[in-house]
């Protein structure tokens, strides 16, 4: 994911004037733009994250209270959210300041986040396993585990986009198969993405900041290992139990009729290849070259990368046969959901990373303040669990760099003398984010289509409760091992 870049307003305070009650006036009070460069988050209250909290707890309610009208409408709801961020920011900030904002929001953070994934989701679309896998309990973590080596290889997006139309027709036939999708979100979404900058947005960030690249590899090994290693057991034993309960009631007829085992579409798997060049390119050939868009200094190889994307994404669809996607149960419904609802979140997010960004002169003062004890030192434990938290309903690769730069933002010490600091921002980042549907991009597509496929999956609140009693006291161990 590309770097957000802090903004500051110029110009002096003005509230009075705005139509705002005197008590949300003095909660949002900052300046006026003459310009709106450089917007200083230091200046924003508590009051902005409101339209945020409303994003997620939309996502999170409507669902379970009003589900005909959410289904219907949840693209106007993540708009309607968008604006009561954007419209109230030009009532006190300035209307070119609210523009500025949504520009930089939209050109430089939301639209190649959506091109990414969706190149990623359009190739992996192509690529069609024939023949029937039985899900068994033993086939099933094989594909978990398979995905997790992936995952480092070819990204969390890829590697989920990849496995999980094969992985739920190989359980077609079972009743209990919700389990098996929240694990594939834990480990292929998320834990599976923390060997490589390929991996996970949040490493790939680092390595752009000059972090090395096998740093990840050696420092980063044990700790996947020790929850994978906790993930994989106890979920062969949870389908063990539970596949032992379908076959007792009886299996459900098989969908997918038996046949050997063969891959169509294996032309995207070069086209993946081609995606992952262009990832890695555009961090390290560094043109100095910019093009302005709307006010926005837009890099040249970023705008190579997402232009590569989409012609990448175009030729899936020319040289895949439509039978092959059809055999896939290929749709645009859910990277449409993605892309709508992921709009609502960047925009309403925006100015809750800006006052994280400001560190101690901000309104989480509070909570930046958790990670150092009194002698000035890191405390590793809190880097993780704060990068995490924060990661589970932010973006999580703009959470990495708040934290890189909060320990110093100097990649040589971090390395160093300063490695098990990188390690807990690093491993927070990246595993936290399966807390939640929204805490990586994959999540949400990934619950997408399992719905698609009539997959009952849990709402919001429903998938952390998995994700409560399963990974945090994973994580709670993790800390103990690790991070003391």
């Amino acid at each position: 994911m590309p770097e957000r870049q802090g903004r500051q307003l110029k110009g002096g305070i003005r509230v009075a004037g705005t139509g705002w009650p005197p008590l949300a006036a003095a909660l949002l009070a900052a300046p006026v733009a003459a310009s709106a460069a450089d917007f200083d988050g230091a200046r924003l209250g508590l009051m902005w994250v409101l339209p945020f909290a409303g994003m997620l707890l939309s996502i999170a309610l409507l669902p379970l209270v009003a589900l005909r009208l959410w289904h219907h409408h949840y693209g106007k709801i993540a708009l309607g959210w968008a604006l009561l961020t954007m419209l109230p920011l030009a009532a006190v900030h300035g209307v070119p300041a609210a523009l500025d904002m949504t520009a930089h929001t939209l050109l430089l953070e939301f639209l190649p986040f959506i091109i990414f994934i969706g190149t990623l989701y359009v190739v992996a679309g192509g690529i069609y396993v024939r023949g029937n896998l039985h899900g068994s309990p033993l086939l099933n973590t094989g594909i978990l585990a398979i995905g997790a080596v992936l995952a480092s290889l070819m990204g969390t997006t890829g590697a989920a986009m990849l496995l999980i139309r094969p992985l739920i027709r190989a359980n077609d036939n079972r009743e209990h198969q919700v389990h098996t999708i929240v694990f594939f979100i834990f480990i292929v979404a998320n834990v599976g993405g923390s060997l490589t900058p390929l991996g996970d947005p949040p490493l790939f960030l680092g390595f752009l900041k000059g972090v090395s690249f096998f740093w990840t590899l050696q420092h980063m090994l044990l700790p996947m290992l020790f929850v994978l290693g906790i993930l994989l057991p106890l979920y062969f034993v949870i389908d063990t139990v539970l596949y032992r309960r379908d076959v007792a009631r009886g299996l459900r007829r098989d969908p997918t009729p038996d046949s050997a085992l063969r891959i169509e579409g294996g032309v995207n798997f070069l086209l993946l290849a081609l995606v992952i060049g262009a990832v890695l390119m555009s961090g390290l050939a560094k043109t100095g070259v910019e093009v302005e868009v709307l006010g926005q200094h837009l890099p040249l190889e970023g705008m190579m990368r997402d232009a590569a994307f989409l012609v990448i994404a175009a030729v899936s669809m020319a040289v895949t046969k439509k039978a092959t996607r059809k055999s896939n149960e290929f749709g645009w419904g859910p990277i449409e959901e993605v892309a709508k609802l992921f709009f609502g979140i960047f925009l309403t997010m925006a100015p809750v990373l800006l006052m994280l960004r400001s560190g101690s002169a901000g309104a989480f003062a509070p909570l930046v303040q958790l990670v150092t004890d009194g002698g000035g030192q890191p405390v590793n434990s809190m880097y993780f669990w704060m990068a995490g938290s924060l990661s589970s309903f932010l973006d999580n690769a703009p959470t990495y760099l708040v934290f890189f730069n909060l320990a110093g933002g100097e990649p040589q010490a971090l390395m160093t003398s300063m490695a098990p600091t990188l390690l807990a921002i690093s491993a927070g980042s990246v595993f936290m984010g399966a807390n939640t549907y929204i805490g990586n991009a994959p999540n949400f597509m990934v619950k997408a289509i399992a719905e698609e496929r009539r997959i009952r999956m849990p709402g919001f609140f429903g998938y952390m409760l998995w994700s409560g009693a399963i990974l945090i006291p994973t994580f709670i161990a993790l800390t103990f091992v690790f991070f003391q």
